[in-house]
């Protein structure tokens, strides 16, 4: 309950810090209903129309309080350049973004501890230098360079998998049940559909998986090389097990606990990357569409789509820290 409370703080704080950055921006109404109208060249009478629809004349804090008791009612705005509520674009955008980087989140989990096992057990050898050399440079490299080369690569010089989009635009798509093209076209049972969405989900989970699989190949390692100094492990061998079964059974069974803590974050950077991702493959989700909020001084769906950034993040952190609670129980102990 505490960490739900502060979740809530958090998300007023990242409210008001926004809206006092807007307004450092635009500190005259007109100015900001300018902004608002999504609109390059309005006229006098549209911005004061614009202006009271948005209560841009009242002041900063009586906004904020309204916005607050509006999104806590489900509304997040009108969207001033696509002209429907930013609420029925979230819901088209979001579980395309959500296919990605859920996927992208499990994968780079498991590619660093399978990494970061080798490493472990390898170490000081040659294996484990080419193990730390890939994850530092991967790690290192911003996740739109990691996407323009696999979408060279394989899409265009190897010409392996479709180079942009969601799906073939060729086929129709099945009715919409979750938001979730992968999903709705199981259920639907449209299998050339499903085919084509997780053909084209390929390179955009790949690329996100790369830029953060680093994280957990560093931190596992570390991990697995005290347990394999530890105690238990001594004792495991002497019984009579053998050494891979050691790692990779006993040992990294408790060195990926600290893993859990990572998840958060992992979630986070690829949710970050996303915006990057999804515009150089043209994923049409939520990255895509902050991005074209930017381009278009959209500020009501960058303040949408802000909000609901920190609240994946938030909440990521929350099951995080009670999935690590569940798993030691000292974590409870301690408060």
């Amino acid at each position: 309950m505490r960490r739900i409370i502060n979740a809530i703080i958090t998300i007023i704080m990242l409210i008001v810090v926004i809206f006092i950055l807007i307004h450092v921006i635009a500190p005259n109404p007109l100015t900001l209903a300018k902004i608002y109208s999504g609109n390059p060249h309005p006229t006098y009478a549209q911005l004061i129309v614009i202006e009271r629809k948005y209560g841009l004349n009242k002041p900063l804090y009586v906004q904020i309080i309204n916005y607050i008791s509006n999104l806590f009612h489900g509304n997040l705005g009108m969207d001033p350049v696509y002209k429907v509520p930013v609420v029925n674009l979230l819901s088209k955008y979001i579980p395309r973004t959500l296919e990605i980087t859920i996927p992208a989140t499990v994968l780079s989990v498991i590619i660093g501890l399978v990494t970061g096992a080798i490493g472990a057990s390898n170490r000081g050898k040659v294996l484990d230098y080419f193990v730390r050399g890939v994850y530092l440079v991967t790690w290192s490299s911003p996740t739109f360079l990691i996407a323009t080369v696999l979408q060279l690569g394989v899409a265009y010089y190897l010409k392996l998998l479709p180079p942009y989009g969601i799906v073939n635009p060729a086929l129709t798509s099945p009715s919409r049940i979750t938001g979730f093209p992968l999903i709705d076209s199981a259920i639907a049972g449209d299998w050339v559909y499903f085919v084509s969405v997780l053909r084209h989900m390929i390179l955009p989970v790949t690329s996100l998986a790369v830029a953060n699989f680093g994280i957990v190949t560093r931190l596992s390692r570390s991990s697995m090389l005290v347990h394999m100094n530890s105690d238990y492990a001594k004792l495991s061998l002497v019984k009579g097990l053998s050494r891979r079964r050691v790692v990779y059974g006993v040992v990294l069974r408790n060195a990926s606990i600290p893993i859990v803590t990572l998840i958060a974050l992992l979630f986070g950077s690829s949710i970050a990357g996303s915006v990057a991702v999804e515009d150089i493959f043209q994923y049409h989700g939520m990255g895509w569409f902050i991005t074209n909020s930017l381009l278009n001084l959209d500020y009501v769906g960058i303040l949408s789509t802000t909000v609901i950034v920190a609240v994946f993040i938030i909440v990521a952190n929350l099951v995080a820290d009670i999935l690590y609670s569940v798993l030691d129980p000292r974590v409870r102990v301690g408060g």
